[in-house]
This record gives structure tokens, C-alpha cells and sequence, in this order.
């Protein structure tokens, strides 16, 4: 097996044949320092494409792939570590395009300079020696600082996508975008409306499965950068209540720092309330919000198809949104039955649903948030044990459509779902066994002698 270190020596040894230079670059050299593990490997080099190509196949790579070839970058993989060798590069945007003109050929010094954060514009060579950091990046590390390199204005003007990774960034390691930067992104946040919807929700997808969410969603908002985002949550700050009820902004940054760090669970921590500020009502001095989950559901699939989410995504977090509200207004009295069909509607949004409702209980008085949580868990285990006694995603009325039309001599129609919806019920609520095709036969009979009545009895 490939260990990284001999794949980084052997790249090496290959490039130095050559009389190529190689050098570590980037997040690579960063996350080394901060002796975190590293599974995506950056270089740089003198070499372009073409010659890259042959000296990482000199060096056994295990595959070679040049989807980013027109940039001047190569990809290999040494067993499950990927290695990405681009040529040193110095770019230039045309205006309103995102796409660099790239000129090759230049210097290490120039490449590092055309990077975005001081913690990211470092190299080492590849063969061993000190670390290359000339705008002080390793202080920035020791600092836990994010810094743009060189003039912040310049570095988001040549990609303002820069605005959402530097929020990212500081997120991910707990660290704090120092001021000029932090006044740079705030500066040039409406660049942002030039930067694919693609290329946002990538960024916000890492956003929100960092450590403690709260903080890059509380910059975003404070920094201008939500706005070309989610604008609808803007609203939850001022939703025109205030004082009445519980702060739906602050209910939801505590919500998300709850949650864990699931992709879909945090993007409907963000949005379970979305819709809140649309439908408040006041009756009698209290503040109401009738429906909120229906028109959440709707306001959550517009903004998620907006920011080009795929389709198993989208469903679920507006599932989560629609139906996780009901797990919370559990109140101990549902029948088997009843708790049957939740499962069912829940399909296998069920767990996610179960770690949103219970990160949706927030409360200043310890003793509520205890007994919520109470309920939650006495949910979760009722679906558990049924789950355990029958798979109730799979549980089907004993007839179905073709059985119904051989018995009563009918064509396709209608007049079919009713029966098997009632049979289904019946079934879900133990009042009707699964096998039980006599007794589902004469319910049918019934239902249908009932509707040939009912015109006689009008």
C-alpha cells in the first residue's frame, strides 16, 4: 500500500529527475502545521500540464484524472489520497466572468501571492526543507487569524466566492477573521450575486457541518453575505414581535449548534422556522404561527432549488421541516396506529426528524427542555418497538387494486383508493389483520353497498 509519505517522495524523486521543482502547497501545508490529518494533497511546480502528466505517471500513480488540465492542474491518486500538481500560476478575471485566465510558467512566489489567506499561501518542498511563508502565515496559525494575503479588496475582487471560504474557514478552526479583512468582506459582499448558485451552496453546505454553525451563520448575517444566500432568513431577526415571543434568530442559531453535524439535519435546523415571520398572527396579546411548517416547506424547496441543491437533498430537509414539528407536539396519547403512520410518512427521514425536533427544544428553564426531551425519546422508542415487531414501511392492506376489481366485477377508477386507504388504516391501527382477506372483503362489501346507498338516502 501507497503510504503518503512515499507517494510525496516518490512525486518527488520524479520531478528532480527532471529538473523540476515541487513544492507542498496550500491547505496541505497548513493542516500539517496544524498537525491535523491530511488526505488531499496540493503541489506546485515549474512543470506544465503535459509534463506533469508523464512524471506523475514516472511516479506509479495508481490513476491520473484531468478534469482541472485547462487550468494547469493534474490529479492523481496513490491508493485513497489524492494528489493535485498545478503549474505556478498567476490569474486575471475578465469583468462579470469567474473564469481565470491563467498564465503559467512564473514563480513560486508569484503563485503563493494570488492565493486568498495568508494560512493557505505557504509551500515546502516536496522533498523536505523549511517552509516558504512569505506573508507570515504560520504567525497568522499561531494567532488563529484569518488574513487575506496582500491587499483584501484586490484578492476578493479576483474571486468573491473568497467572502464566503474566509467565513468558512474561521468556522472550521475556530479561528477570527482579523479586521481589515473582516471590514474587506463586509466591503464587497454584493459581489457575491456574481458567484454561480453552484458554487455558494458548496461553500454553505461546508458552512453549515462546521463545529458550531452558529457563529458563520451570525457573520454571514452580520456581514452582508446572507442576503445573496438565504434572504429569507433576514426576517427572522425582525419579525415584528419583539418582546411577545421567543427571538426565532437566536432560537435558531441555538437550534443549529445543537444539532449534529449532518448535512440535512443542519439545513433544516436553518430553515425549520423560515416561514415564521410570514405567518405571525396576534390574538389576544399572543403571537401565533399558525401553518408555519405547511409555508416553511414551500419558502425551504424555492430557496433550496435556488441554490441548485440536488433533488435528495431538497426532499429531505423540506420533509424534516414539514413533519418534524408534530414530533414535538407528541403528547403521550397517540395510538399505536397513529404513531404507525407517522413512520410511514416519515419513510427514512424518520432519524433526521427525531435529532431536529429534539435539537428544536430550547427553552431558559431547564425543566421544560428536560420534560420536551422526555417526550422526544418516548417517540423515538414507541417507533422503535414497532419497527421491531413488523416493518411498517412494508405493511400493505391484505387487497389490492386488482383484488378489489375481480371481486366486485369493476374497471379501474376512484371508487379504489378509499377501500384500500380504510383497509390500510384499519390495518396500521391493529383493528385489521394483514392476512386478513375475508374480513378486508366484507369491509369492502360494506363500503360499497354504503356508496350505492347514499345516492337513494340524498
Amino acid at each position: 500500500m501507497t503510504t503518503p509519505v512515499n507517494a510525496i517522495d516518490r512525486l518527488a524523486r520524479a520531478f528532480a529527475e527532471d529538473g523540476r521543482s515541487l513544492y507542498l502547497v496550500g491547505g496541505s501545508v497548513r493542516d500539517e502545521l496544524l498537525r491535523l490529518p491530511v488526505h488531499d494533497y496540493d503541489f506546485t511546480t515549474d512543470a506544465e500540464p503535459d509534463d506533469i502528466k508523464r512524471l506523475v505517471g514516472a511516479a506509479g500513480a495508481d490513476a491520473i484524472y484531468t478534469v482541472g488540465e485547462r487550468f494547469g492542474t493534474v490529479g492523481a491518486l496513490f491508493g485513497d489520497d489524492r494528489y493535485e500538481t498545478t503549474t505556478y500560476r498567476s490569474e486575471a478575471y475578465t469583468p462579470g466572468s469567474r473564469k481565470p485566465l491563467v498564465a503559467f510558467g512564473t514563480s513560486l512566489e508569484a503563485d503563493l501571492a494570488r492565493r486568498d489567506f495568508t494560512v493557505n499561501a505557504m509551500a515546502r518542498p516536496a522533498a523536505g526543507g523549511d517552509i516558504i511563508d512569505p506573508f507570515g502565515g504560520r504567525d497568522d496559525l499561531a494567532a488563529r487569524t484569518i488574513r487575506a494575503v496582500g491587499d483584501p479588496d484586490e484578492r476578493f475582487a479576483e474571486d468573491p466566492l473568497r467572502l464566503l471560504r474566509g467565513v468558512r474557514l474561521a468556522a472550521h478552526f475556530g479561528f477570527t477573521i482579523e479586521p481589515a479583512t473582516r471590514e474587506a468582506i463586509a466591503r464587497n459582499a454584493d459581489t457575491l450575486r456574481t458567484i454561480s448558485a453552484e458554487r455558494i451552496s458548496q461553500e454553505m453546505n461546508r458552512i453549515l457541518v462546521s463545529p458550531r454553525p452558529s457563529v458563520p451563520v451570525r457573520e454571514l448575517s452580520d456581514l452582508g453575505l446572507m442576503r445573496h444566500i438565504v434572504p429569507e432568513f433576514l426576517a427572522l431577526r425582525s419579525d415584528g414581535a419583539a418582546g411577545r415571543h421567543k427571538d426565532n434568530f437566536e432560537h435558531t442559531l441555538m437550534v443549529l449548534d445543537r444539532t449534529p453535524e449532518v448535512l440535512t439535519v443542519r439545513w433544516g435546523a436553518l430553515l425549520h422556522d423560515i416561514a415564521k415571520p410570514r405567518v405571525m398572527s396576534v390574538e389576544d396579546h399572543e403571537v401565533h404561527f399558525y401553518g408555519h411548517e405547511i409555508v416553511g416547506e414551500r419558502m425551504a424547496r424555492k430557496i433550496l432549488s435556488r441554490l441548485k441543491l440536488d433533488r435528495a437533498t431538497i426532499d429531505r430537509v423540506c420533509k424534516l421541516i414539514a413533519l418534524s414539528g408534530r414530533i414535538n407536539s407528541y403528547d403521550g396519547d397517540w395510538s399505536d396506529g397513529a404513531v404507525r403512520r407517522f413512520i410511514r410518512e416519515a419513510g427514512d427521514a424518520l432519524e433526521d426528524m427525531f435529532l431536529l425536533s429534539r435539537s428544536d427544544v430550547t427553552s431558559r428553564r431547564e425543566e421544560r427542555v428536560r420534560a420536551a426531551e422526555r417526550r422526544v425519546d418516548e417517540l423515538r422508542e414507541r417507533c422503535e418497538r414497532l419497527q421491531e415487531e413488523a416493518d411498517v414501511a412494508k405493511i400493505k392492506p391484505p387487497l389490492d387494486g386488482n383484488d378489489l376489481m375481480e371481486i366486485f366485477g369493476r374497471a379501474p377508477g376512484p371508487w379504489i383508493r378509499p377501500i384500500k386507504e380504510r383497509l390500510l388504516a384499519m390495518v396500521l391501527d391493529g383493528d385489521l389483520a394483514a392476512d386478513d382477506r375475508e374480513q378486508a372483503e366484507e369491509i369492502a362489501r360494506g363500503m360499497i353497498a354504503a356508496e350505492a346507498a347514499a345516492p337513494a338516502a340524498r
